[in-house]
């Protein structure tokens, strides 16, 4: 594809607005991830979080042809996409954290690195879809990343602050992205529908779209509602402990 030319902005059209739809994804698993963390913290957390979520990327997008040819792994991301999610609502109310500063620190940018090497495999693979081969724009498509992810991330940080309840919304996102790589898995065409799928039967694959997606969402809220009440009993049981002691 020849630089500057209709076809080439078109593409890169496109990639931006995949970027800027797949990377708020991004950006609301490094600030979930990040919340916990102090404040002096939180700041590096989002950097080398992003740094770390770009260089996932990056190796992804090389490997893009490779991982076109893997069964099955849409499947395998979606379901560990909505493993993230849970995790995500299931270490809120677990008081103080435990041990030092810096194994929190790594702990969440192993949970930034992990979710995006899960969360990537849509945006590589839209991104090397829209740019037709042409690596220049694949390049173009992970550096307007960059920004999206840092800024999106520190505005979603300020709202968790101030807005708990951000982060069951954020949860109930992840569990969407989660669902529609299951469905988007040509593995599972016969059950979602797809290319090789009967058009008869376009009612019951629309049925098990919309089933995937609320079992998804209830799933994730609400296991992460109950780990969240369980965590809030035992510190208060070791908090009462502690003062009978």
């Amino acid at each position: 594809m020849e630089l500057f030319t209709a076809p080439w902005w078109s593409a890169l059209l496109a990639i931006i607005l995949i970027d800027l739809v797949l990377a708020g994804d991004n950006a609301i698993v490094i600030a979930l991830a990040a919340r916990n963390l102090p404040p002096n913290l939180q700041k590096r957390a989002i950097v080398w979080g992003t740094v770390g979520a770009i260089v996932v990327r990056s190796a992804m997008t090389v490997g893009v042809v490779w991982l076109l040819k893997i069964p099955g792994l849409m499947l395998v991301g979606g379901l560990g996409l909505l493993w993230i999610a849970y995790k995500l609502l299931a270490d809120e109310g677990g008081g103080e954290h435990q041990g030092p500063v810096a194994t929190t620190f790594w702990g969440a940018m192993k949970t930034i690195v992990v979710a995006d090497a899960l969360m990537g495999i849509d945006n590589v693979l839209g991104v090397a879809g829209a740019a037709h081969g042409a690596f220049d724009l694949v390049i173009i498509g992970l550096l307007v990343s960059v920004p999206i992810v840092v800024f999106g991330s520190t505005m979603v940080l300020k709202l968790v602050a101030r807005f708990p309840l951000i982060i069951n919304l954020g949860a109930a996102v992840l569990a969407i992205t989660a669902a529609n790589m299951i469905i988007g898995e040509q593995l599972l065409d016969p059950i979602y529908g797809g290319p090789s799928a009967l058009p008869s039967a376009e009612t019951l694959h629309t049925a098990a779209q919309w089933v995937t997606y609320a079992f998804a969402v209830a799933g994730v809220l609400g296991a992460g509602w109950r780990a969240t009440r369980r965590n809030k009993s035992e510190h208060y049981a070791n908090e009462k402990d502690l003062i009978a002691h």
